[in-house]
């Protein structure tokens, strides 16, 4: 499929895939004449929550933001909305697509599914950028678990009636305006609140939080698997405000992936990239500039999966090993 050569405005596209209608951004430049970037959007947003960096990095970028099933312009089936699912969703698109390999960035739910992608399929993941992410620590505000409680679709479907939705949304929106660091993302759960005005939206997000949590918080956790990023580069980004997901889980990171690039960012919550788009833009152009791309050794990967944990690698591999 041919690529774009334009910096601008992202180009929305729409695809069906194994019968769903999936919508995507795609911009930057020419398919195979740079590296590729697949941007995965959180719980409850679109491919539009990149806006504020994209137009910076499809200066040098190919760019690929999907909409998830469930989400923005994609259909809302019922069906599978686990993070495997989402990450065989990605591979099959990037296969459409005619996209090999790809830079994964992840943002909250989206950096769950995007540590999913970069497990199941190595062979087609160069790095791995954590933003925010879901799956580093069971902590998570209280709002979000509620989505998995007895009556949800009731009470939400109670809050998206036109006079109350606006209402709501208008109060989020205000709270917002004050500045306050604690009531910094109140805009975005408008933004969410407004897309559940749609019952499909809500039975499609109700569906992915009862599969990730419950009310305890995380159940799911890229702890046991951490010892695999030995093989590929991984950067994690926090916004030192956010009250979704707390930054202690970026260091949390550092503990269990001591190679990794850790940044918290001052005077951003849960969406970095928003809050400082600038900022987010160089920190994943220089971390791309300063790492080699992984390359897929299945002899390797195969050490590390027997041991259970990192062995030690040494620094030459006999040629046999390499295939």
């Amino acid at each position: 499929m041919a690529g774009t050569t334009s910096v601008g405005p992202a180009a929305t596209r729409t695809i069906t895939v194994h019968g769903h209608r999936r919508a995507y951004a795609f911009g930057g430049q020419e398919i195979g004449t740079a590296p590729a970037l697949l941007l995965l959007h959180g719980l409850g947003c679109n491919r539009h929550t990149w806006d504020p960096v994209w137009d910076r990095l499809a200066e040098k970028y190919t760019l690929i933001a999907p909409d998830l099933l469930g989400h923005g312009e994609s259909d809302k089936p019922r069906g599978d909305y686990s993070p495997g699912g989402y990450a065989n969703g990605m591979r099959d698109l990037l296969t459409i697509l005619g996209i090999d390999k790809v830079t994964v960035i992840g943002h909250s739910f989206g950096g769950a599914v995007a540590m999913q992608f970069a497990y199941q399929f190595p062979e087609r993941t160069e790095r791995l950028v954590l933003v925010d992410a879901g799956g580093l620590g069971r902590e998570v505000t209280a709002l979000i678990r509620a989505i998995g409680l007895p009556g949800y679709q009731l009470t939400l479907g109670l809050l998206t009636l036109p006079v109350v939705r606006q209402v709501n949304t208008g109060l989020l929106r205000t709270l917002k305006a004050t500045g306050l660091r604690d009531l910094r993302d109140l805009d975005e759960v408008a933004a969410i609140l407004e897309t559940f005005r749609d019952p499909r939206s809500r039975y499609a997000v109700h569906k992915l939080v009862t599969g990730v949590m419950d009310w305890r918080g995380q159940n799911i956790t890229m702890r046991d698997r951490a010892y695999l990023t030995e093989l590929m580069p991984l950067c994690v980004v926090w916004g030192e405000d956010d009250r979704v997901l707390p930054a202690s889980h970026a260091q949390v990171a550092r503990e269990f992936a001591p190679t990794a690039q850790v940044t918290v960012m001052r005077d951003a919550g849960h969406f970095p990239h928003k809050d400082q788009p600038d900022a987010f833009a160089g920190l994943v152009e220089d971390f791309i500039a300063s790492t080699v791309p992984a390359t897929y050794s299945r002899a390797r990967w195969r050490r590390l999966l027997k041991g259970g944990g990192p062995p030690h690698l040494s620094s030459v591999e006999p040629a046999s090993e390499l295939a």
